[in-house]
């Protein structure tokens, strides 16, 4: 995961994020969450850190942490499958 260097990708947008990772992680859930489902949790976590970290470097009004946050929660709440892992796992804090 950490190979995939989410917070370089600037030049993309999220819905391409999503659509690149989308398919390797729901591997993970279906196989992992099937056996061992709690060591899974901090691994979607980690990734939702990446994403947060990708919209403060892309976004340069989203630098603070708040105001990254707040998007955050925008986005969740108006794409709540854009990613596979926030079916588990949608908030970042």
């Amino acid at each position: 995961m950490r190979q995939w260097r989410l917070h370089r990708q600037i030049g993309r947008t999220f819905a391409e994020l999503a659509r690149a990772i989308n398919p390797i992680v729901r591997g993970w859930m279906q196989y992992f969450g099937a056996f061992y489902r709690t060591a899974l949790l901090p691994l979607l976590e980690r990734i939702n850190a990446y994403l947060m970290r990708w919209i403060r470097k892309k976004f340069k009004r989203l630098r603070t942490f708040k105001k990254a946050h707040a998007c955050w929660r925008r986005i969740t709440r108006q794409y709540p499958r854009l990613f596979a892992h926030w079916a588990w796992v949608p908030t970042f804090w």
